[in-house]
């Protein structure tokens, strides 16, 4: 298998609001789009997220009232406490304080306005070796 790109797609009820979101605070960009549907990329990233509206013919039916619960979006970032400030400062509410877990990982999490869990995260804490 030859893997070319790579995409999450998220249902959400609010399209354009999850897509403000990305863009204003995470410098993605819509490379394309249509009614109930965003796609999104961002520079150096070799992932797209898109968006689809809950209740999409298109979707199989047992999928399209779904919503994108219990997932999190996740993006690795040099500087976690600058981005933490930043997003603070943008009044972006932070659901999830800058934790650090015992194997390095520190994290952070917000919200979009659909409830989709965003993480920004590092591994520059102590790795225990």
């Amino acid at each position: 298998m030859k893997v070319t790109s790579c995409a999450v797609s998220l249902n959400v009820d609010d399209v354009p609001a999850s897509t403000a979101f990305l863009v204003e605070h995470f410098g993605f960009h819509e490379q394309m789009a249509a009614d109930g549907f965003a796609s999104l990329t961002r520079d150096g990233l070799d992932m797209n997220v898109i968006f689809l509206r809950r209740g999409l013919e298109t979707l199989p039916a047992d999928q399209r009232d779904e919503h994108a619960a219990g997932l999190i979006l996740a993006f690795v970032v040099e500087d976690l406490e600058g981005e933490l400030a930043r997003l603070s400062a943008e009044g972006v509410t932070i659901t999830m304080p800058l934790t650090e877990e015992e194997w390095g990982e520190r994290a952070f999490q917000v919200r979009d306005p659909n409830g989709v869990i965003v993480q920004l995260v590092d591994w520059n804490g102590p790795t225990g070796h």
